[in-house]
This record gives C-alpha cells, sequence and structure tokens, in this order.
C-alpha cells in the first residue's frame, strides 16, 4: 500500500507552486479608507477591484466665493443643512449653463459642513455601476456621505444608468439613510433626446402622453427629488465674479475697474460669460500685472472655481 504522507506531502508543494504562479494576477486587497484623515474621497479601481483613494488636497472654494447664483446656492444649503443634521432630504441634481458654478457649490458645501460629518465620495460615470459596493461600503458609518457624479450624461444605449436608477429609488432595498447623491450635467433629463422620439406621443382626450422613450429617459431625472438649475451670467454678473476673483488676488478698486474692458474681451473671446470664465480671466490678469501680493493669493485659491 503506498503511503499517503509523501503523495499528501508533493501535492502540498506543487499546491503551493501553483499558487506562487496565481498570486501576482489576482488583484490586490483594497485599502481601507481613512475616514479620520480626509473629508474627500475618489472611487478608484486597482486589478479589477474598487477602493476609496483619499483625496489629499481638496479644494477650498468656500460659498461666500460664489456670485450671483443665491438662489441656487439657498436651495441645496438648505437640503444639505437638513441632511447632515439627519432630518429627511432629498438628492440633488444640477442642470444648466457650463462654468456657472455647479460643481463648485458641491465642493464649497463640503468646506462648509465637513466639521458637522459631511463627507464627499466623487465617482466618476463609468464606475457608477459600482454604487451598490460603495454604498454597502459606507451604510451605518456615522458621517454623512454625498456621492458626488460630475459632468453626468449617458449616450443612448448606455446601460450604466441603470445602477444609478437603482441607488436612487428602484432597489428592493431602502437607500441608507446617511447616503445622497449630488450629480451635475448640462442636460435636464440625463440622456440625448432626438425629434422623431416625439413622434411617439399620444393624444388622450385633451392631454399629451408622452411615448416609451422619452418616458424612459424622465424617468431617470425624476429620481432625484430636487432639480436646481443654473442660467448663463449677463454683462454685470460676469464683471462682478471678475472682480470678486481680482480682488482675492490683491488687485485694488482702482485696477479692478480698469480691467473691466479687458475682462469683457476675454469673454468675448472665449465665447462665454461664464463664472469659469471670470476666474480664467481674474488668473491671467492678476499673473501678468499684479506682483508678489497676487503670487501669494493664488497660492491659497489656486484650487479655486
Amino acid at each position: 500500500m503506498t503511503d499517503p504522507i509523501p503523495q499528501l506531502a508533493s501535492f502540498l508543494a506543487r499546491a503551493e507552486k501553483l499558487l506562487e504562479r496565481l498570486e501576482p494576477l489576482m488583484p490586490p486587497a483594497s485599502p481601507t479608507p481613512d475616514w479620520h484623515s480626509a473629508n474627500a474621497f475618489r472611487w478608484r479601481k486597482r486589478g479589477g477591484a474598487g477602493y476609496l483613494q483619499m483625496v489629499k488636497n481638496p479644494p477650498t472654494i468656500r460659498l461666500k466665493d460664489l456670485r450671483d447664483i443665491d438662489e441656487q446656492k439657498s436651495r441645496i444649503e438648505a437640503n444639505t443643512r437638513q441632511f447632515v443634521g439627519g432630518r429627511p432630504a432629498n438628492n440633488v441634481l444640477l442642470t444648466g449653463a457650463r462654468g456657472s458654478g455647479k460643481s463648485s457649490i458641491i465642493k464649497a458645501l463640503l468646506n462648509e459642513y465637513a466639521k458637522s460629518g459631511l463627507r464627499l465620495i466623487e465617482v466618476d460615470k463609468n464606475d457608477l455601476i459600482d454604487l451598490p459596493d460603495i454604498v454597502d461600503l459606507i451604510e451605518g458609518r456615522p458621517e454623512r456621505f454625498v456621492i458626488f457624479c460630475d459632468d453626468l450624461s449617458f449616450d443612448a444605449g448606455d446601460a450604466t444608468y441603470k445602477a444609478l436608477k437603482v441607488v436612487l429609488d428602484g432597489s428592493i432595498s431602502a437607500a441608507p439613510e446617511n447616503v445622497l447623491i449630488y450629480a451635475t450635467s448640462n442636460r435636464r433629463h440625463l440622456m440625448p433626446e432626438y425629434f422623431e422620439e416625439n413622434l411617439e406621443s399620444k393624444r388622450v382626450g385633451d392631454e399629451i402622453h408622452p411615448g416609451e422613450a422619452i418616458e424612459e429617459k424622465i424617468s431617470l431625472s425624476e429620481r432625484f427629488g430636487l432639480w436646481i438649475s443654473f442660467y448663463p451670467f449677463d454683462q454685470d454678473a460676469y464683471l462682478n465674479i471678475a472682480a470678486h476673483w481680482l480682488k482675492s488676488f490683491g488687485c485694488g478698486a482702482a485696477e479692478i475697474a480698469g480691467a473691466e474692458r479687458e475682462a469683457l474681451n476675454w469673454a468675448l473671446m472665449r465665447g462665454s460669460r461664464s463664472g469659469r470664465v471670470a476666474w480664467q480671466f481674474a488668473k491671467d490678469w492678476a499673473g501678468t500685472h499684479n506682483n508678489d501680493t497676487a503670487a501669494t493669493a493664488v497660492t491659497k485659491t489656486k484650487r479655486r472655481k
């Protein structure tokens, strides 16, 4: 009869060699988030496994830096204040003109309410399929988490939006009370809309009933309880924003007034009078015309938009 002990030893030795060859192909263990060392995180992928990466240098922008969008600030801040206070609050969809402050408001809210327990998790559109895993990771924690999806839109035939629908309001399990989703988009319904889809609409009595394709697209945006719209800035608002940033770079009142014509030319060249364009002009002007005062100021505000 063959002795089983040498056979077992031989089998274990071969198995160990096989595991050594397979180990480099396996995804590394996901690092555990350090919840106490950061207020903002990004969802990242490594070797097919997702994990939360700490943001070492979060934006420093404040709500007071955002000009001429007072109504929008008031509405989303009230919702966020309810959320961090443990009261009912809505998921938020911010839509409208580019460069008007949609994503900046969300970053500013983090700075305003981080001490009250607010945390921000940025998730790329391509990783929305991982939303259930992210929610499971943070459910039950004492912090209040806003999952931030920036510049969100979906192409025709893109199925990743279904994962977002489930987390918003479509799963058999209720969403955790410590999680909200704030998303920005240039599209109100997040998906492209085509003329031929309107041909599916039907008249029922005196009412118009949209077709199935339009209903499907509307159903996603309707899962956000709060819609906040942003609009292009007029000339006065644009100049007001540019003046604010020039002042933050150490420019005096006379210099700010003298820069108005250049600010308008800058906007004309860019084809936009947005808050982002005003910020970019102020950086260019301060860097070109100002001295060490501007250099000190830009160090403090370089991550603001």
